[in-house]
């Protein structure tokens, strides 16, 4: 079956310009049906993303610093400002001045909770590089997608970022999630569209150019997942904007034109001020031989009478300064800092009052807390990721019965400091809680990457089964008999009591090893196995079931 998809004027308004044209939409297997829900949010989706193409495309302009300079006065020549490129690089710095305060670090998992594949799917994915990127374009365009299916060929569960330029979505507001998407994933060298993907709860359709259209073929279908496997990662979200907005504003763009407009002026005053103006009054034009700049550069120069025999007056006009450009600057750098929350020296501008560290730390403090109000967004909007992601791997029935809890991903500080400083913080923190000091909380305040946490907590626990091992073993080589407060009398039974040390409650698995080993050992030399346990600390428990046969043969 064929299905046409027309493009129709929307209150009389034109479509903009965009490499992107449907003609038919037809299936590509007989046994998939492509019909009028999708038809209908497929052009629901193209007219979503033919009205934000221009926008985008204008933000990304600004961002690469490609704009081009308009609203200039008559004032600077025709040539200067068709050379003209963009000097202010303000756009790109408030993207990243944010983007570097939101890195994602990795995820943390609770001891007492089983990791369904959270983290195995993370690295293998690459989650942590491509959030950075997500993270970048969200804030250039106001979000970005993160899409989530299963490999057509492998079957693993793929995640992919999608930046807004190329996608367009619809917000259900009644479930607070996404309804629809779109995102276009191949194009040929002319920019034109060949290839997109069409998303839709418990559904996704691969449309792929065929020349007199689009081949349709349904690549995932789960009756039973009522979600869109589309997340979006979006900057200052709100009611009226759940897909947020652009760090790059109106505001920003605005004040980009004013700092291009008056660099450019700038630049056409240097080149006139470098070249003194002179005026020859009363002087034949024809009386200058040869180049006029020779002459000006010459040491020394005649003028000769006129035929009145007059002498002509030379002038030379006064020079512009630079000190209004520079003031201009100066303003304009200060309103982009109000924008942005980026301070004033960090623009590129140098004022002519310094600001004091008090103040540069304020202006940083403003953008941190941004930081960390969007990471813990980010936060949310990765857990709704991974959950479908878990989903999908299998072995659930249902999304809601997949849990979460206990597992959280884990951002950079937004603030960076000093190592001292790190060092005094946990050292004071310390003396009033170790538990934090000693916790990965403190670790990450301490500036440990998850991999160098990782790499600790596995040296402290072969620590521990080490110290554990060594004591057992001297244990072990004592006799049993006679041993200081090993056998005590007990005044009120006659019998004897054995004294020893509790397990440790905090044991892993790599302590029960060299526990069981220990044990081994302690067979070996000819003690009993439930004395050895004692020692351990293990009285009460039967290890008889547990002990190798090759130890329990060796053991009477």
């Amino acid at each position: 079956m064929v299905y046409s998809l027309e493009w129709k004027a929307d209150e009389g308004r034109d479509w903009l310009a965009a490499p992107l044209t449907v003609g038919n939409v037809h299936a590509a297997d007989r046994a998939d049906a492509f019909g009028d829900e999708e038809l209908h949010w497929l052009q629901v989706l193209s007219r979503v993303w033919h009205e934000h193409y221009a926008r985008n495309a204008l933000r990304t302009m600004y961002y690469d610093g490609k704009e081009m300079l308009h609203d200039i006065a008559g004032s600077i020549p025709e040539s200067m400002r068709a050379n003209a490129s963009c000097p202010v690089d303000w756009p790109r710095k408030a993207v990243s001045s944010l983007a570097d305060k939101s890195v994602l670090a990795g995820f943390n998992i609770d001891p007492n909770v089983d990791d369904p594949g959270v983290v195995e799917l993370a690295d293998r994915v690459g989650l942590v590089p491509m959030m950075g990127q997500a993270i970048t374009s969200a804030y250039k365009h106001s979000c970005a997608f993160l899409t989530v299916y299963p490999d057509a060929e492998t079957r693993d569960v793929q995640v992919v970022a999608r930046a807004a330029d190329w996608s367009a979505a619809v917000w259900d507001r009644r479930r607070n999630r996404i309804r629809c998407a779109l995102t276009v994933t191949e194009n040929d060298r002319l920019g034109r569209a060949t290839a997109m993907t069409l998303w839709l709860p418990g559904r996704a359709w691969e449309l792929t150019a065929d020349g007199t259209g689009w081949s349709a073929a349904c690549t995932w279908r789960d009756p039973a997942c009522p979600v869109t496997p589309v997340v979006p990662i979006a900057f200052d979200r709100q009611l009226d904007r759940p897909f947020g907005r652009s760090r790059i504003s109106r505001t920003l763009m605005a004040l980009t034109d004013m700092g291009f407009r008056t660099m450019t002026e700038m630049d056409t005053s240097a080149a006139f001020y470098a070249s003194p103006r002179v005026w020859f009054l009363g002087l034949d034009p024809d009386a200058f031989q040869g180049s006029k700049w020779s002459r000006l550069m010459t040491s020394i120069n005649a003028v000769s009478r006129d035929e009145d025999g007059l002498v002509p007056t030379v002038q030379q006009l006064q020079q512009a300064s630079m000190t209004p450009y520079s003031s201009m600057l100066e303003t304009i750098a200060m309103m982009v800092s109000s924008a942005t929350d980026i301070p004033a020296e960090a623009l590129g501008i140098r004022l002519s009052n310094p600001t004091s560290v008090e103040a540069i730390n304020a202006a940083e403090q403003r953008l941190s807390r941004i930081a960390e109000r969007q990471n813990r967004e980010f936060t949310g909007q990765l857990m709704q990721l991974m959950r479908v992601a878990i989903y999908m791997q299998g072995g659930y029935k249902q999304l809601a019965d997949v849990d979460l809890s206990g597992i959280t991903p884990v951002w950079d500080p937004v603030n960076v400091s000093s190592d001292a400083a790190k060092a005094d913080w946990l050292t004071k923190v310390g003396s009033v809680d170790e538990a934090v000091a000693k916790s990965d909380v403190g670790r990450r305040h301490l500036g440990l990457s998850e991999a160098e946490i990782k790499s600790v907590k596995a040296w402290e626990s072969r620590q521990r089964a080490q110290d554990t091992l060594d004591a057992l073993r001297q244990s072990v080589n004592q006799p049993e008999q006679g041993q200081t407060g090993t056998a005590t009398a007990d005044a009120g039974t006659g019998g004897t009591q054995q004294s020893s040390a509790k397990p440790s409650e905090n044991w892993g698995a790599s302590e029960l090893k060299t526990a069981f080993d220990a044990l081994g050992v302690a067979i070996r030399s000819g003690v009993s196995p439930q004395s050895a346990a004692a020692k351990l600390g293990l009285d009460g428990i039967d290890f008889t079931g547990m002990i190798p046969v090759s130890l329990r043969d060796d053991s009477k």
